[in-house]
């Protein structure tokens, strides 16, 4: 399949493909002898894992070594499991900072008062002072 056809059949964008490919992501295509580059089910598999990955916030590092992990069948399972360890890790970290964020957006808003004028609005005062 071409380029384009790729695109389709898997929801990723041309200049998508064409990043993965450089930066190794995905194996090189074989080109036809008009130069358009030509991808088989295994491309359309490997874009799957990465889209997967990504979805899963990993970066284009992680998603390399999961490529890497992959391409070593005997390779121990532990090596995966640290991976996936590491970012449950970051998305606690980051579910933390989200609630503190949102116990402090509703704290402002508790503070609001309608009738108030912009002046007076305790949202607008909160959002300018710091709090430690």
């Amino acid at each position: 399949m071409k380029t384009s056809e790729l695109s389709r059949a898997t929801g990723v964008k041309v200049e998508t493909i064409r990043f993965y490919e450089l930066q190794g992501l995905l194996p090189k295509p074989k080109r036809l002898p008009n130069g358009y580059r030509t991808y088989s089910a295994r491309h359309v598999e490997r874009l799957g894992l990465i889209r997967r990955c990504r979805a899963v916030d990993m970066s284009l590092a992680e998603v390399r070594l999961i490529v890497s992990f992959m391409a070593e069948p005997a390779g121990s399972c532990q090596d995966v499991s640290m991976l996936v360890e590491s970012q449950l890790e970051k998305l606690r970290v980051r579910l933390k900072a989200l609630r503190a964020l949102e116990r402090e957006l509703s704290r402002l808003r508790q503070e609001c008062e309608p009738s108030r004028t912009h002046r007076n609005c305790a949202i607008l005062r909160g959002l300018v002072e710091e709090r430690t």
